[in-house]
C-alpha cells in the first residue's frame, strides 16, 4: 500500500517472520517486526528500540519503530523516530517517501495545535516534490494543506485540497490516504451544511476502517472522527452503532490508544440517558489514558464532557477546573462556561462570553448550532428578545437540513422559549409539549425535565395553574433523582412562588444575613479581571455551600454580596462564623482573601414571590453596611434567639427607618 507502510503481512512475509523468530533474541530487529505484525505494541517497540541502539536502521525501520512508539504510548520517541526517518529516507535519495513522512510530521504538529511547526514541515515537503504532482505523497501535502486551510476557516480552498487527495489516493491505490482525505472533506461538507453528503463520505472511510483495510492508526483516527461527526449531529443512534464496531476492531487488533477516544464518546452519549456518575467516572479514566498518547484533541473533548457534567449537577467550581483543562487543550469552553455564568447569575458576562463564541464560528453551521440554544437562553435572561429571535431562526434553518430527533427537539424548547417571551404563551405550550415527546424519544431525562418546568412557566402565563403545577412537579422529581441541583433549586422555587401568589403573602419571623466584599471595586482594579473573576467565583462558591449547609436560601447576591434567610437565628449565626473561619483559612493557605462584612438580623419578613419585604430587611441590610471587613455583626434581637454566643458588649445605633435605636453587638468568631 503506497503512502503507508503494510501492516498485513504476505503469505511468504509471514513466513518469513516466522521462521526468523525461532531464535528471536540473536535479532531484536527481526523479532521487533515479528511482534509489531501480531501487534504486540510494547514488545516490538522494546526490540526495535533495542536495534535502535545496536546499530544504524533504515528509514522504513525507523517509520515502524515511530508507529510502535505510539502505540506503546510514547508520543515524544513517535515523533522523534519519524523525523529521524525523514532524515534517512531523504538522504537515501527517497525523496516520495520523504515528502511523505514530512507531510505526516506535519499533520502531527498541527492536530497537537503547533500551527508553525507543522507550516514549516509542509513546506519541507513542497520543497521536495513541488504542488503539483500524483504521487501518493502529494496527496498527503494536499491533505495537510486542507486541514490548515479549514482551520484558517478558507472553506473553498479546504474543499478543492480534500478533493485533490481523494483522487490521487483513488488513483495510488493508498487506502490510508483515501480514507482520511473522505473523512475531512465529509467534515468539510456537514459543516458547511450537507450533512447527508459529509456522513456519506464518513460512513464509506469508517467502514474501511473497522473492516480492516487500513493501517491501525488510519483506523483508529477515521473511526473516531465518524464518531464525533455523529456526537456533533446529536445523533446519538448512529453514534453508538460506530462506537461498538470501533471498540470490536480495536479489541480484534489489540490497539489500546484509540479505546480511550471511544471511551470518550461513549460517555457523552451515556450523559445524555442520565447516568451522569457512570459517565464522569468513564471521562475521567479516558482523559486519564489519552494523557500518555499525547492525545491533545479527543483529552480536550474528555474535559469539556467532564465540565458540562459537573454543570449540570451544580458543581461550578469542578465544572470551571475542567473547562479549563478543555480550553488550554484547544477546544472552546462554550457553550457550558457561558451556561455556568447564567447560572451564577451573572448574566451580562454570560451573553458576552456567548455571542463571541457564536461570532467565532464563521463557517462551521454545525458548531453554530451547538451554540445557538445556549445563546437563546442567555439572550432571554439578558431581556433581548429580539436577539433570541434571530438565534431561533438561525438555528431553525441549519438543522432543516438534518433533522435528528435530538436537534428538533432542542429547537422546539428554544422556540418554546422565545414564543414565551414575545407573549404567545399557546404557542410555547404547543412546541414544549411535542419537544417534551421527542426527547423521551431519544432517551434524554434532563432534557425532558428542563422542557417540563419550562412547560410549566408557559401553563402558568396561560392561567392553567393545575397542569403548571403537574408538569412541574414532574421536572422536580426527575432533577432530583438525576441530581441536577441547580434545576431542582429553581423548579422548587418556581412551585413555591406559585403556592404563595395563590395563597398571598406570607410574613414569617426569620433570621435575614447580609454580607459584602469590602473594597471590592480597588481589589477589582488592583488584581485585574481575570484574577477578580477567579477569587469571586471562589468567595461565591463558598459562601453559597456555606448557606445550604446551614440550612438558609439565597435570596439574591449582588455582585459581591449576599442576601440569604434563615428559619434559626443559630444556623444564621453558625453560618456567619462559617464564612469568616473559611476566609481566614483561605487567607492562611493561598496567602490572601477578601475581607468581607456580615450583618444579622431576626426579624418579621413577608415573602413576596422569590424575595422578601418590610422594614426588618431594611434593617438588616443597614446593620450589613455598618460592619466592618472581617465582622460579624448582630442585633441582640438575633443573639438573643440563638442563645450562648460569644459576643461584644451591644451597643445601640441609629438606623434610618428604624424607629428606636437597634442594639446591636460583635459576634466573637476567631
Amino acid at each position: 500500500m503506497a503512502g503507508m507502510t503494510d501492516l498485513r503481512p504476505t503469505t511468504a512475509g509471514a513466513a518469513a517472520v516466522d521462521a526468523a523468530t525461532a531464535d528471536d533474541a540473536i535479532d531484536p530487529l527481526i523479532a521487533g517486526r515479528a511482534a509489531r505484525l501480531r501487534h504486540d505494541w510494547g514488545a516490538a517497540y522494546a526490540l526495535l528500540a533495542q536495534a535502535d541502539r545496536d546499530g544504524e536502521l533504515s528509514g522504513d525501520d525507523l517509520e515502524e519503530l515511530a508507529e510502535t512508539a505510539f502505540f506503546a504510548a510514547k508520543p515524544e520517541a513517535e515523533v522523534a523516530a519519524k523525523e529521524r526517518a525523514f532524515k534517512r529516507q531523504e538522504a537515501d535519495g527517497n525523496v516520495i517517501r520523504a515528502a511523505y513522512l514530512a507531510a505526516s510530521i506535519a499533520r502531527t504538529y498541527g492536530l497537537s495545535g503547533k500551527y508553525s511547526i507543522a507550516s514549516a514541515w509542509a513546506r519541507r515537503a513542497e520543497r521536495l516534490i513541488g504542488r503539483e504532482g500524483e504521487t501518493y505523497a502529494h496527496g498527503y501535502l494536499a491533505l495537510v494543506e486542507s486541514e490548515a486551510a479549514a482551520a484558517a476557516g478558507k472553506l473553498d480552498a479546504a474543499v478543492e485540497l480534500a478533493e485533490r487527495a481523494i483522487a490521487i489516493g483513488s488513483t495510488a491505490a493508498d487506502r490510508d490516504l483515501t480514507a482520511y482525505a473522505q473523512s475531512q472533506l465529509g467534515t468539510l461538507k456537514i459543516g458547511s451544511g450537507s450533512p447527508a453528503d459529509g456522513l456519506a463520505l464518513m460512513e464509506e472511510a469508517s467502514i474501511a476502517a473497522v473492516n480492516g483495510e487500513l493501517s491501525p492508526f488510519a483506523s483508529g483516527v477515521t473511526a473516531c472522527r465518524m464518531i464525533g461527526a455523529c456526537r456533533d449531529l446529536t445523533d446519538y443512534r448512529r453514534a453508538s452503532e460506530w462506537i461498538e464496531a470501533t471498540e470490536r476492531y480495536c479489541d480484534r487488533e489489540s490497539l489500546e490508544g484509540f479505546p480511550g477516544v471511544c471511551r470518550i464518546h461513549r460517555a457523552e452519549v451515556t450523559t445524555v440517558s442520565g447516568a451522569w456518575e457512570r459517565a464522569e467516572h468513564e471521562l475521567e479514566r479516558a482523559t486519564t489514558e489519552l494523557a500518555a498518547f499525547n492525545a491533545v484533541g479527543p483529552q480536550a473533548a474528555g474535559f469539556y464532557a467532564i465540565g458540562d457534567i459537573r454543570r449540570l449537577r451544580g458543581d461550578f467550581g469542578g465544572a470551571e477546573a475542567a473547562l479549563r483543562e478543555a480550553h488550554a487543550r484547544g477546544k472552546s469552553p462554550q457553550p457550558a462556561l457561558a451556561l455556568v455564568r447564567l447560572a451564577q447569575g451573572k448574566v451580562k458576562a454570560a451573553a458576552t462570553a456567548i455571542d463571541a463564541a457564536v461570532a467565532d464560528e464563521t463557517w462551521d453551521r454545525w458548531a453554530r448550532a451547538r451554540l445557538l440554544p445556549a445563546q437563546v437562553e442567555i439572550a432571554i435572561a439578558n431581556a433581548d428578545i429580539a436577539h433570541a429571535r434571530a438565534a431561533i431562526d438561525e438555528l431553525g434553518s441549519i438543522i432543516a437540513s438534518y433533522p435528528s430527533p435530538a436537534l428538533v427537539a432542542g429547537c422546539r424548547v428554544a422556540l418554546g422559549r422565545v414564543l414565551l417571551a414575545e407573549g404567545d404563551d399557546a404557542g410555547a405550550v404547543r412546541e414544549l409539549r411535542t419537544s417534551i415527546k421527542e426527547w423521551r424519544e431519544v432517551g434524554a431525562p434532563y432534557e425532558v425535565a428542563r422542557a417540563r418546568a419550562l412547560l410549566a412557566r408557559a401553563l402558568r402565563a396561560g392561567g392553567d395553574e393545575d397542569d403548571a403545577d403537574l408538569e412541574l412537579r414532574a421536572a422536580i422529581d426527575e432533577f432530583g433523582r438525576l441530581g441536577a441541583r441547580v434545576e431542582l433549586e429553581a423548579a422548587e422555587r418556581d412551585l413555591r412562588v406559585a403556592a404563595e401568589r395563590r395563597s398571598g403573602p406570607q410574613t414569617a419571623r426569620k433570621t435575614l444575613m447580609f454580607t459584602d466584599i469590602v473594597g471590592s471595586t480597588n481589589l477589582a482594579e488592583a488584581l485585574g479581571d481575570e484574577a477578580w473573576e477567579r477569587l469571586l467565583r471562589w468567595h461565591d462558591d463558598m459562601l453559597r455551600s456555606l448557606v445550604a449547609k446551614g440550612g438558609g436560601q439565597v435570596v439574591n447576591s449582588t455582585g459581591d454580596g449576599f442576601f440569604a434567610a434563615f428559619d434559626s437565628a443559630a444556623a444564621a449565626v453558625d453560618v456567619a462564623i462559617a464564612i469568616q473561619r473559611a476566609l481566614r483559612d483561605q487567607a492562611l493557605n493561598s496567602g490572601f482573601a477578601p475581607s468581607v462584612r456580615i450583618g444579622l438580623h431576626t426579624t418579621a419578613a413577608t415573602l413576596r414571590g422569590d424575595d422578601y419585604s418590610g422594614i426588618g430587611v431594611h434593617v438588616a441590610a443597614r446593620i450589613g453596611a455598618l460592619a466592618a471587613g472581617r465582622e460579624i455583626l448582630a442585633s441582640t434581637d438575633t443573639l438573643a434567639e440563638a442563645g450562648d454566643v460569644p459576643a461584644s458588649e451591644p451597643r445601640p445605633a441609629e438606623i434610618r427607618g428604624a424607629t428606636a435605636p437597634v442594639s446591636l453587638a460583635t459576634v466573637t468568631w476567631s
